[in-house]
């Protein structure tokens, strides 16, 4: 059974869990953070990514912001075509024409090196190629159309070991042998000669997961990971990405819709919508208490198991085109608490600090927390 078929009284209560099984790998943890040392990795502020197309201008990313803090799970979460992805590729600096970075900064702190703001370096700057695959790396959402076909998947990792660290080639196949087995996949030393049509789903993407881990990043970007594969390997998949993220020490930026996978995985929860940031907090504050229609629509639409012959809920209408985002709050057409001349005219509503740490854009976010009382 998938997260999203947990009866959703496990997912508000968030109960402790049992820890989950150590790494059959000895830690690899990394040395003491310097005194100066910033406790978010990375820290995003009004990043804008628009694409000039015949239709106009289409503002994919308007004023995102949020901070990853170092060795946690942050989740960006949202329905499709609210621009987690492009949020993400924008990180990697991989927007490609007609889209273009126009605003905002994006300051990554490494463990041992200088902070840089990722959104002012050029495209053609080393610490660019520096920082993509080497310290920050990504699980793109279909493994197979991200593998080289007519490359074996051993060569496919000693690449990023080579550009990125100053080995031999026998001694990046040691360690790409050791990254498989890493990830669990048996025998690599057979495996790393193949060729990724010979795997299946779930150990095309465990080649994808050594791949985006094989350098140490710091951060590792996870785009809908296990969306193409079956229920009990998408289970093995998070596991693994859990556990390696102990044992390393990663940071993880995990987008996603699946809003049981986040209450397993994340620490922290960014929900957007229509290229803004709708909600951020916490993963137990948003679980527990959403402040957002939007989160509080998104969390009521999961089933559950008790629900006894119930319609399932739904968020009325669809993300609307961005050739066409309303006035006012963007998301007031699907509103259940939409209030006409206030939610529907001006522009759209800021990020506001309802409770310490738990900000939402919703101008009602006070009156209707008292109208529903507890989610």
């Amino acid at each position: 059974m998938s997260e999203t078929g947990k009866n959703m009284d496990e997912v508000r209560d968030l109960a402790p869990r049992s820890p989950l099984p150590a790494p059959s790998s000895p830690s690899t943890p990394r040395s003491p953070l310097p005194a100066t040392s910033s406790s978010n990795v990375l820290e995003i502020q009004d990043l804008k990514v628009y694409f000039n197309t015949i239709e106009g201008e289409l503002r994919a990313v308007d004023g995102v912001g949020f901070s990853m803090r170092r060795g946690k799970v942050m989740a960006l979460v949202g329905e499709s075509g609210c621009g987690k992805s492009v949020t993400s590729y924008s990180i990697l600096r991989l927007i490609q024409s007609p889209g273009k970075i126009v605003g905002g900064s994006m300051m990554f702190y490494p463990h041992d090196e200088k902070p840089s703001d990722i959104a002012k370096l050029s495209d053609n700057d080393e610490l660019i190629y520096h920082i993509r695959g080497g310290k920050i790396s990504m699980i793109f959402q279909e493994p197979m159309t991200a593998l080289s076909p007519v490359h074996t998947v051993g060569n496919q990792i000693c690449e990023a070991i080579l550009i990125h660290q100053k080995v031999t080639k026998k001694e990046a196949e040691i360690k790409a042998i050791e990254m498989l087995r890493k990830v669990g996949i048996s025998g690599p030393e057979k495996r790393i000669s193949q060729y990724p049509f010979e795997m299946s789903g779930g150990m095309r993407q465990r080649v994808m997961i050594a791949m985006a881990l094989v350098c140490n990043p710091e951060i590792l970007i996870a785009d809908e990971p296990t969306t193409a594969l079956d229920v009990t390997i998408q289970a093995q998949i998070m596991l693994l990405m859990k556990n390696l993220q102990k044992e390393l020490g990663t940071s993880i930026l995990l987008i996603t819709h699946d809003l049981g996978v986040v209450a397993q995985m994340a620490d922290d929860v960014a929900v957007m919508y229509l290229g803004k940031i709708v909600e951020c907090s916490d993963v137990r504050s948003i679980l527990k208490s959403p402040r957002h229609p939007y989160t509080m629509g998104l969390l009521a639409s999961l089933p559950g198991l008790a629900m006894d012959k119930q319609r399932l809920h739904s968020i009325k209408g669809s993300v609307p085109s961005l050739t066409a985002i309303p006035p006012g709050c963007p998301f007031h057409p699907r509103c259940e608490y939409f209030k006409p001349g206030l939610c529907d005219v001006g522009n759209p509503p800021p990020l506001e600090e309802i409770e310490p740490g738990h900000t939402a854009a919703c101008l009602r976010a006070r009156e209707i927390r008292g109208e529903v009382g507890k989610f």
